[in-house]
């Protein structure tokens, strides 16, 4: 049976257009290797007439961030019916969106930091909440525009420092371990535990090989481990999200029991080298050509 040509998307504009650039030609060669016919795409603003040209069966979205995350190039392949990988529209929009998956997870019952959104302006006024306190864009990914700004800290928000848009979420900062989780198609692979050697987990450590250490399992009780697994699925289900998502959480043990808190979700996680979803499939036995495979057969119109 002769396989199908697919266009993977990646590159574009956006703040992660790096990233994207890595994975998709990660899984680009991955497909290749599994006999797929391959067309890449650097995504410019002519992608219509891109896909147009190139005729694909399928579009791998190996993109990051806006446009290609957020539910605009999907709604794109949804008029040019081409089916794609990962989440739909709805779900896609909903996720990029971090102040409204955190009312879709907590109305599903998740427990998630307190936090509130505050304008730009209000933040250069000054803190909105007592320190410590965790700063981002409502509207990014890979940890874009993060800061942890905590008590004694020389630090204030100013117009040099903060250039992604008018809303900031601020949220409690919540002590412990950095815990993700990837699922595929509804089931949680696994459990990995982040530790930067140095600061937070941000966009340099990342993506800088030698910055992190992925522990993988996680280090956590048997239970402990299938109740975040379990919040993992619950998120990807309540936000209607296909194919591949992970979630990231922060597991609070500083005082006895320990206590899980949702942070965000991301419907297309990174396929890079360093990437976790890649290295959590392994894990559970799926190597990174199969995972890249079982994505293209997935790939489908609607949500």
């Amino acid at each position: 049976m002769t396989k199908k040509h697919v266009a993977v998307l990646k590159g574009g504009w956006s703040a992660e257009r790096e990233v994207s650039l890595v994975s998709g030609a990660a899984c680009a060669k991955a497909l290749r290797e599994a006999g797929y016919t391959v067309t890449e795409i650097d995504m410019t603003p002519d992608i219509a007439n891109q896909l147009a040209q190139t005729k694909p069966d399928v579009v791998f979205n190996a993109l990051h961030g806006s446009i290609g995350e957020d539910g605009c190039v999907q709604g794109l392949l949804e008029i040019l019916k081409i089916p794609y990988t990962h989440s739909g529209v709805r779900a896609s929009a909903v996720a990029m969106d971090k102040p409204m998956t955190k009312r879709v997870v907590e109305a599903a019952g998740l427990r998630c930091p307190k936090g509130m959104i505050v304008t730009k302006a209000d933040m250069l006024k000054g803190d909105p909440m007592a320190r410590p306190y965790v700063a981002k864009p409502a509207n990014e990914g890979s940890s874009v525009g993060v800061s942890l700004v905590f008590e004694g800290d020389n630090f204030f928000f100013t117009e040099e420092n903060w250039g992604h848009g008018e809303s900031v979420l601020v949220e409690e900062y919540i002590p412990g371990r950095e815990i993700t989780v990837a699922v595929l198609n509804g089931k949680a692979l696994g459990v990995t535990e982040i530790r930067p050697l140095d600061g937070f987990y941000d966009y340099e450590n990342k993506y800088t090989d030698g910055k992190t250490e992925h522990l993988c399992p996680a280090p956590l009780a048997p239970e402990e481990a299938k109740a975040v697994m379990e919040m993992a699925e619950i998120a990807h289900r309540a936000l209607g999200c296909r194919g591949l998502s992970r979630s990231d959480f922060r597991f609070d043990d500083t005082k006895g029991k320990g206590v899980f808190y949702f942070l965000e979700i991301n419907t297309q996680p990174g396929m890079t080298p360093l990437s976790l979803s890649p290295e959590l499939a392994a894990h559970a036995g799926i190597p990174f050509k199969n995972l890249v495979e079982m994505l293209v057969e997935d790939a489908r119109l609607g949500e």
